[in-house]
This record gives structure tokens, C-alpha cells and sequence, in this order.
């Protein structure tokens, strides 16, 4: 097992601000043509001439906006497709889906080595939903969620990977597995829900008691909590203080840059890419209701170009 770097001291944790990357998937698909099956990444880590060349060149991009605005950065594994449900359904077994997600790591620490900065870059495996992260079409127990995201969770766990982050939840009972499975591989995780329109999860149940419910089931185990896959304008009005402190375990945003609902995203044809300065001076915003935000990046129809945004904004 490589050793780590940032698994037992977080920087985010300690008040570093940290950048991260936008929409990998909508970027590759909409800006660099390529056909990605299920929404899965993961299957361009076996493809050794152009499929590794985008990673590589998309990862690039973001650390050069770190380097520019001296952040740090959290390099997140292309792997939110990357459990068994998803892989069975693109012809993976479990080794094969495991050997993806070490491969995977493998190159997030091949790029933090030539990246050639000095500010913190984390490692992260990223842990997608097993259904929709759309529309929670089955919500698991927690019991159910432990058992499936065990194989990732501990895969990673083996690996130098730093956290994992498990990323566009629509439920809290998913979360709570997750959460207890990282504890158990001995790896901190960050959980990042997702939310319709009206600051409320997929599943129904507001923000605050999906991150208050969470917490009660673990123990507080989650490093900290981010929000995800939805526009600022969706989430911004539920982060009013109500007296129970949940907002500052709120640590990472990745908005999307579209205003759209989830419906309306899925589908559209077309890639709303929205105005990235816009989306800076609303992370900015953000900041001032958020205390402990430490981690800036997006999510579907972000890019470079809105995350330099969002540096210029959050990064001075």
C-alpha cells in the first residue's frame, strides 16, 4: 500500500482553502467529444493514447488555476462511476472495477507529483451513488449502503488515496452507509448531497436533517459535508442559521452551472454552461452564510474557465 500523504491531517480541515475541479463528465463529453457510456470516466483510464491524454489535460488545467491563485487543490479520481452496479452494466467484474479505482488513484498521484507546486494537493477517491443521482429511484438502508460501497471504499483505503468523497447523495440513508464504511477502512470521507430547486434532497427531507441525521447515525464520522449537481440559487436560501450549527459541517460546493433542474438537465441536448463570473460572485456569497468553506470547484456544465472564476472571487 503507498503511504498516504494527507490521510490523518486534512488541510481542509485546518483552514486551507483548497480548490477542486468542474464537470468532468459534461466537459468530456460536450467540450472534447467523447463518448462516455452510463456518464462513466473511469472507462478512459484504458485507453493509453487519447482517453489518458484528456485526463491528464483536463486535471492540468485546474492545478495550473492553483498554482496561479496559490490554492491547494483536491484532485477527486475520475471513478463516480466506478462501483459494481455501474460496471456490470459496462461489462466490469468487481476485480475489474477494483483495478480501475487503484488505477485510477495511481494517476491522481502521478499528476500531484509533476504538478510542481507548493501548496497541499489532496488525493480523493470519488464514490457516485448507485442509482440515479437524478432521482433516488431505490433508497437504500444504511445497512444496504455499507455493504455495497464497502468493495470502493475499501479499495481506495489500500490505495495512497487521502479521503474519498462520496458525491451527488440523494438520501441520507445512502450517506450513513458510506460514512460507516470509511470509518470501518480507516479513510476520512466527505459526503456531498445534492438538492432539487427548493434546497430540499431528491428524497425530500431538507438539507439541514439529512446532514443532522447523518451525523447522529456516525457519530459525527463524515469529515465534513459538501453540496453538489445544483445552482446556487437552489440551496442558497436554506442556509439561514436555525439554531443547530449544521451549516458549519458545510465545508465544499460544487454548483452546477446551469439554473435547470434536475429534470430539465436530464434531459437537454445541449450544455448550459451559464456565465462564470455570475457563478464566482455567488460562491463569494456562499462564503459570507458558509463559515468553514474551505473547498471551491463545480459540477455539470462548469469548466476552467468558471472555477478561475470562482478563485478570483474566493482566493484572495
Amino acid at each position: 500500500m503507498t503511504t498516504a500523504t494527507y490521510r490523518s491531517n486534512l488541510p481542509q480541515m485546518n483552514g486551507r482553502t483548497l480548490l477542486t475541479d468542474g464537470g468532468i463528465e459534461t466537459t468530456l463529453i460536450f467540450h472534447e467529444g467523447f463518448d462516455l457510456p452510463l456518464f462513466a470516466s473511469y472507462v478512459l483510464l484504458d485507453d493509453d493514447t487519447r482517453g489518458r491524454k484528456a485526463l491528464r489535460d483536463y486535471y492540468a488545467r485546474y492545478i495550473d488555476i492553483a498554482r496561479d491563485t496559490r490554492s491547494g487543490f483536491v484532485l477527486e479520481s475520475p471513478t463516480w462511476r466506478c462501483s459494481r452496479d455501474w460496471g456490470a452494466k459496462l461489462g466490469h467484474d468487481a476485480d475489474a472495477i477494483a483495478s480501475f479505482n487503484r488505477k485510477a488513484i495511481v494517476l491522481m498521484e502521478e499528476l500531484r507529483q509533476q504538478a510542481g507546486i507548493d501548496e497541499p494537493i489532496v488525493v480523493s477517491g470519488n464514490i457516485g451513488p448507485r442509482g440515479d443521482g437524478y432521482a433516488p429511484d431505490t433508497q437504500m438502508t444504511p445497512e444496504e449502503a455499507e455493504a455495497y460501497h464497502r468493495h470502493q471504499i475499501e479499495t481506495f483505503a489500500g490505495t495512497g488515496a487521502d479521503m474519498v468523497s462520496a458525491v451527488t447523495m440523494t438520501h441520507a440513508g445512502e450517506a450513513i452507509g458510506i460514512a460507516r464504511a470509511a470509518k470501518a477502512a480507516g479513510i476520512p470521507v466527505a459526503i456531498s448531497f445534492t438538492v432539487e430547486t427548493d434546497g430540499h434532497l431528491p428524497s425530500g427531507q431538507p438539507l439541514g436533517e439529512g446532514i443532522l441525521e447523518t451525523d447522529a447515525a456516525t457519530g459525527d464520522a463524515p469529515a465534513y459535508y459538501m453540496i453538489n449537481c445544483a445552482h446556487p440559487d437552489h440551496f442558497k436560501h436554506v442556509l439561514a442559521d436555525d439554531g443547530r450549527d449544521w451549516t458549519s459541517r458545510i465545508r465544499g460546493i460544487r454548483a452546477n452551472a446551469s439554473r435547470m433542474s434536475h429534470a430539465e438537465l436530464d434531459e437537454s441536448e445541449t450544455l448550459d454552461d451559464g456565465n462564470p463570473d455570475e457563478l464566482g460572485v455567488d460562491y463569494a456569497n456562499l462564503s459570507a452564510a458558509l463559515p468553514n468553506l474551505r473547498v471551491f470547484g463545480g459540477c455539470c456544465g462548469t469548466d476552467h474557465r468558471h472555477v478561475r472564476a470562482i478563485a478570483a472571487w474566493c482566493c484572495n
